[in-house]
């Protein structure tokens, strides 16, 4: 039976900044994206039977898909606790300067630690939230004071704990029908 992971998955594009372009979808590709997102698991065979696809038309909408970048990866989801992460926080980072390469080195270097979950660059008083998966607070604190107050583009940081993270299982899709 083929599966989705039965085929290579390319990367997203390592690119910083990046550009935001629309990729025009019909019903069945957006059909297919729910799907998959929903469960990633998910055999050609039953996508092709949710959207009324033959296995090859389904295989070959889903290929296109992958080739264009528009489903960049699969991915199982863990529960925290179970693999001994005891804490999760928010670290806000200021940065000393904005040129492009303190930027880009704060940002590679954020993404080089295991326990960064994400690294999201933003406008405002705040130029990066690092969301952090620790084992706990002595954790937590180390990690502030050896991987960022230690860098110089830092100017200033504030963790807040997380009490609960959740996140919705799909993206809303914008480019294809109304």
């Amino acid at each position: 039976m083929s599966s989705i992971f039965d085929w290579h998955i390319p990367r997203p594009s390592d690119s910083f900044p990046k550009g935001a372009h629309v990729t025009s979808l019909d019903r069945t590709d957006v059909d297919l994206l729910v799907a998959l997102q929903e469960d990633g698991r998910r055999t050609i065979k039953e996508l092709a039977a949710q959207v009324d696809l033959s296995t090859s038309a389904t295989h070959e909408r889903v290929r296109r898909l992958t080739t264009k970048g528009i489903v960049s990866g699969v991915h199982a989801e863990l529960d925290p606790q179970q693999i001994g992460v005891g804490l999760q926080a928010i670290i806000q980072v200021r940065l000393q300067r904005h040129s492009r390469e303190a930027v880009r080195a704060f940002h590679d270097h954020a993404l080089s630690l295991p326990e960064v979950v994400t690294a999201t660059h933003l406008t405002g008083a705040v130029d990066f939230l690092i969301h952090v998966a620790v084992r706990d607070t002595d954790h937590l604190r180390d990690l502030a004071l050896e991987a960022f107050t230690t860098r110089d583009e830092v100017a200033r940081l504030e963790t807040s704990i997380i009490y609960e993270h959740a996140r919705a299982k799909t993206w809303p899709i914008y480019s294809g029908p109304a």
